[in-house]
């Protein structure tokens, strides 16, 4: 009978293992949910629209923005991707209007548009306007007051050339379990980005948490577009050597209804700024480093 018993325990052992909060988890189901995520960030990435396609960003003047492939337009398509002058966008009173030149295949949802008032990324529940050319297509972000222009391209050199993205092994113990603290009101915090402006990014409350003992804390953000999950960004030990220096990223579950929060680390992931310098990525704030090695999720992009 203690022959059994020891066996039993032993399978129980390797298939269960228990988080940092202690939690026994299924370590197989843990590893393909993480395997799984893999897959949906790198589809994400290397879709049509993905980071990797980010071929220009411009910042709108009052008045006219001319637009085409031509290097003297304020705008500047990818060579050989538009006609070297392909017509304008007006920025007047925050309102943005595009008019494009005679003979100029402008379309919008698939139907040819030669004027058109566009949307920016940020006007509440509205999705921006997006005009295409060929292969390529722009619409309107709104970073703190200024209004720029994003570019993608399908066929970007980035895209066509990326290299793949690595990871730390897989590793249940970063799979965390973080108490909740609401803030009342929720706090509101001013995040600066990497191309200098102020985003304000709403904190509903405080994430506390152990390892290996210690206790931190993060000030989890709820992310405009996304506000049935928080929003998590940091920085750690492994910045500037395995991963970005700028930090990383992930997304956890809302509170449960004992404010308990899963931070599962395994699924931190980079910046848009590792892949492209059109990408206007924010910055963790201080409180948000965390003074040990994190050695989970997506490391730096080798291709950087």
């Amino acid at each position: 009978m203690s022959t059994s018993i020891s066996i039993v325990g032993v399978l129980l052992i390797s298939l269960c293992g228990c988080g940092e909060s202690g939690t026994a988890i299924d370590l197989e189901a843990h590893r393909q949910e993480i395997e799984q995520w893999k897959e949906k960030r790198l589809a994400r990435l290397t879709s049509d629209d993905g980071w990797l396609t980010l071929a220009g960003l411009f910042w709108l003047k009052e008045g006219e923005n001319t637009f085409g492939r031509d290097s003297t337009n304020d705008i500047i398509f990818p060579a050989g991707k538009a006609p070297r002058r392909a017509g304008a966008l007006w920025l007047e009173n925050g309102i943005v209007r595009m008019q494009a030149r005679p003979r100029v295949e402008m379309k919008h949802k698939d139907s040819l548009v030669t004027s058109i008032i566009m949307q920016s990324d940020e006007e509440g529940s509205v999705s921006p306007t997006i005009l295409n050319i060929g292969a390529v297509s722009f619409y309107i972000i709104k970073r703190g007051d200024q209004l720029g222009v994003r570019v993608k391209d399908k066929e970007n050199p980035a895209r066509l050339n990326f290299k793949g993205l690595d990871f730390f092994p897989i590793d249940h113990t970063w799979r965390i379990e973080a108490k909740f603290k609401p803030y009342t009101p929720p706090k509101v915090l001013d995040i600066p980005s990497q191309v200098g402006t102020i985003e304000k990014y709403e904190s509903p409350g405080l994430l506390i948490f152990e390892i290996d003992g210690k206790t931190y804390t993060i000030d989890a953000v709820i992310e405009k577009g996304s506000e049935n999950q928080l929003f998590i960004m940091f920085t750690d030990e492994t910045n500037g050597e395995e991963t970005y220096q700028v930090g990383r990223q992930l997304y956890a579950a809302l509170p449960d209804t004992n404010n308990n929060v899963i931070i599962d680390f395994n699924k931190a992931y980079n910046w848009p700024c590792v892949f492209t310098e059109f990408a206007t990525c924010p910055i963790p704030p201080r409180q948000n480093h965390l003074p040990i090695r994190v050695e989970a999720g997506e490391k730096m992009y080798r291709g950087h």
